[in-house]
């Protein structure tokens, strides 16, 4: 007796996997899960199938998965100190979690994504017991969900640069190659240069998490009057508790758009603005290393 693998059941057995004190399996009469007997017992092989097997092992190794795949660095910090803790590592795990929201709904994506392609594999493996055709396999999980986890909105010149400004502290112009002053100094060269740019003429955008909580920012504006063409980013900036969630790319890949959409040749970023651990990220999107900092070109073959 065969069953429809639905998104519900789906769910249904994600749970029962994680439940660790009770041994379930599908009725395939019905459709749904029961509790089997204290020695996994069932009375109908042909009607009610055992869950794939998930143990506390397999949970740990999905947690370590995510984690080292995960880019933001004060995140993965905590998330790997929990995985080492110890007595309690999931609950541990889960209370590290909660100080990340957008990080902690990536999670239970990542997780809910592993988990039905474990299912689908044993599903198939019954399928092919029917004798029916496998079903295709999960697509690999979309990284493109940071408009689902996050809002944009256009610069605002009057609203956002005062938002801008408290956001971006002298944390973003750190390199632990310099002393302190002078890194106090890269900062105030930036906040010069950022406030006696023309407002009316900046563009950009701001990013913000669900909780209306400052997620990073993109700015630029023209060089000067006679060269409306090439202009300058003046601002790039996402917190270090939100990166590597895709918020800097996107941030980048809206402005560099609108740009080119509004006739720009050049976009030219300061190396005042762009620390060596954007660099990856700026070369991806085009830009290449000059010395001044990074530049990029609409025009053709430049």
């Amino acid at each position: 007796m065969n069953f429809e693998l639905t998104d519900l059941l789906i769910d249904d057995i994600i749970s029962a996997m994680e439940n660790q004190d009770v041994e379930y399996a599908v009725d395939a009469k019905e459709c749904q899960l029961v509790i089997s007997d204290s020695d996994g017992h069932l009375p109908d092989d042909e009607r009610y199938y055992i869950l794939p097997e998930w143990g506390p092992s397999d949970g740990f190794e999905l947690r370590e998965s995510f984690v080292n795949n995960l880019h933001s660095p004060l995140a993965r910090e905590e998330l790997q100190s929990a995985l080492h803790s110890g007595r309690g590592v999931f609950k541990n795990f889960r209370n590290v979690l909660k100080n990340y929201p957008e990080i902690d709904k990536r999670w239970h994506i990542y997780k809910h994504r592993f988990m039905s392609a474990r299912i689908n594999e044993w599903y198939n493996s019954l399928r092919e017991i029917w004798g029916l055709e496998k079903l295709d396999q999960l697509p690999e999980m979309d990284e493109s969900l940071v408009h689902d986890d996050f809002s944009f909105k256009e610069y605002d010149s009057v609203n956002d640069k005062k938002i801008i400004l408290l956001n971006i502290t002298a944390d973003a112009c750190d390199d632990d190659s310099l002393p302190a002053e002078v890194n106090g100094a890269l900062y105030r060269l930036w906040r010069t240069q950022f406030e006696g740019n023309n407002a009316e003429n900046q563009t950009g955008y701001i990013c913000s998490s669900l909780s209306d909580e400052f997620a990073g920012c993109i700015t630029a504006s023209p060089v000067s009057e006679n060269q409306e063409k090439i202009v300058m980013i003046t601002s790039l900036f996402v917190p270090e508790n939100f990166r590597g969630l895709g918020i800097g790319t996107e941030l980048i890949e809206m402005c560099i758009t609108r740009l080119q959409n509004y006739g720009n040749k050049w976009v030219l970023i300061p190396n005042t603005i762009a620390p060596d651990i954007l660099q990856p990220l700026l070369i991806r999107t085009g830009f290449r290393k000059i010395n001044s900092g990074y530049i990029l070109s609409f025009e053709k073959g430049e």
